[in-house]
């Protein structure tokens, strides 16, 4: 087990999904680029997005039972294989078909690999800690989709080959990382393993239930940085500098990795709870933002956006990571993952299909409004549910061994047997009642 739990590994794997999710978001400043160069409109960005989540969900669905039955390797070295694959497509791409075909290898090797990392991260941490491995996950989740749009960006403006060079750069950034996963310790099936249904353990429904609507909405938000932001962004600066749209993205991103290094030791409900808020307050200023044209206004919605997302994923990771049980973690957490991506990747089509429809800043302030209607929605109920937990979930009294062997409660007096009374100093000597 010390071997086993050497911190390099811990760190190695933390490397691997810095790595595996930055790649998948080089793309988010170039897409502007690609629709001028092969033709198409912002309706197909968002298909193009809906592709990688149609890939990646099947892909949690079965990848996170496969890892916790045959080992984590097994699972985790094809999939890098795989993003490497995704990221040579978008090198070479041609055409919108060559987008899609990327986009689906992507969904694909992170839906494999997501669950199986995360709980890698928690079999190997050196104490133990499903917290700090929850924190650790979270972190490089979104650090990773921070950095990819900032290292795009700034490649693609400023550096040769802009379609090219970012995916290069994320082949050789795998590398070492599929070297550290080969070093992983060979697991014994612990299952025999078949496709079934998603199911949740009954001791963790109602978590995941609160949790993931939480953190739906929470992505929600992220998805429609990642795709259509960047053009909101060119809209209203009238700039068409592609890492001042990949810092938007990032600057999201970033304020959400600050509030889970602040936020770390805080209960999971209270992160929830004030992240919805914060969420919700960010969403109003992005509304506002456009109807007066303001692209400062912009980058403080856009930061408070990433505040309080950053919060509840963090909330809602760690009680889930929690309450997962110990032969199933890399199954429930591949089924909350999936929830996550579902948010990602179903409101910002519908963006899409509006924008197409009503224009591009009509539709962005009308979903706007609609999430952070639905974040007040379930801060209440968060809210309702935390008042009710005292009452439903009051310990029973402490109980303790008597001198005479029976169970008693902690404020417990014993009475006194009538054969053998007790003089009472209170009252001259006669027995006490």
């Amino acid at each position: 087990m010390p071997t086993l739990k050497a911190p390099w590994r811990f760190w190695a794997v933390a490397y691997a999904l810095l790595i595996l999710v930055t790649g998948t978001n080089l793309p988010t400043p170039l897409y502007r680029g690609y629709e001028a160069r092969f033709g198409f409109s912002p309706l197909v960005v968002t298909l193009i997005f809906a592709a990688y989540v149609a890939a990646l969900i099947p892909s949690l669905l079965v990848a996170g039972p496969l890892s916790d039955a045959l080992g984590r390797r097994r699972v985790l070295l094809p999939s890098l294989a795989v993003a490497a694959l995704g990221s040579l497509s978008f090198a070479l791409a041609e055409g919108t078909a060559w987008l899609f075909a990327a986009r689906v290898l992507q969904g694909i090797a992170v839906g494999s690999a997501s669950g199986a990392l995360t709980a890698a991260l928690t079999d190997l941490h050196p104490a133990g800690d499903r917290r700090k491995a929850a924190l650790v996950a979270a972190v490089a989740s979104m650090g990773g989709l921070g950095l990819g749009p900032v290292l795009a960006g700034l490649i693609a403006q400023y550096g040769p080959a802009p379609r090219v060079l970012p995916f290069v750069m994320e082949i050789v950034l795998l590398a070492p990382a599929a070297a550290a996963l080969a070093t992983l310790p060979g697991a014994r099936p612990a299952a025999r393993w078949q496709p079934r249904r998603p199911q949740i353990p009954a001791e963790v429904r109602g978590i995941f239930a609160t949790t993931g609507l939480a953190c739906f909405l929470a992505f929600a938000v992220i998805g429609l940085f990642l795709t259509l932001i960047p053009t909101y962004v060119v809209s209203l600066s009238g700039s068409t500098n592609l890492l001042l749209a990949g810092a938007a993205v990032a600057l999201v991103l970033a304020c959400s990795v600050l509030a889970q290094l602040a936020g770390y030791r805080r209960p999971a409900r209270h992160l929830e709870r004030h992240g919805l808020a914060l969420l919700a307050t960010g969403l109003l200023l992005l509304a506002v933002a456009g109807a007066i044209s303001s692209l400062a206004l912009l980058l403080i919605a856009a930061a408070a956006a990433g505040i309080g997302q950053g919060l509840v994923f963090l909330g809602g990771l760690a009680a889930v990571n929690q309450a997962a049980p110990e032969g199933r973690r890399a199954d429930v957490l591949s089924s909350f993952y999936v929830i996550i991506y579902l948010g990602v990747g179903l409101p910002v089509i519908g963006v899409g299909f509006l924008a197409a429809t009503v224009g591009l800043l009509r539709a962005v302030q009308y979903f706007a409004v609609a999430v952070a209607v639905l974040c007040l929605v379930v801060l209440i109920l968060l809210t309702r549910a935390r008042r009710g937990i005292p009452a439903a979930a009051a310990p029973p009294p402490r109980r303790r061994r008597l001198p005479n062997g029976a169970a008693g409660t902690a404020n417990y007096q014993p009475v006194q047997q009538r054969g053998n009374p007790r003089p009472d100093p209170c009252n001259s000597g006669r027995p006490a009642s």
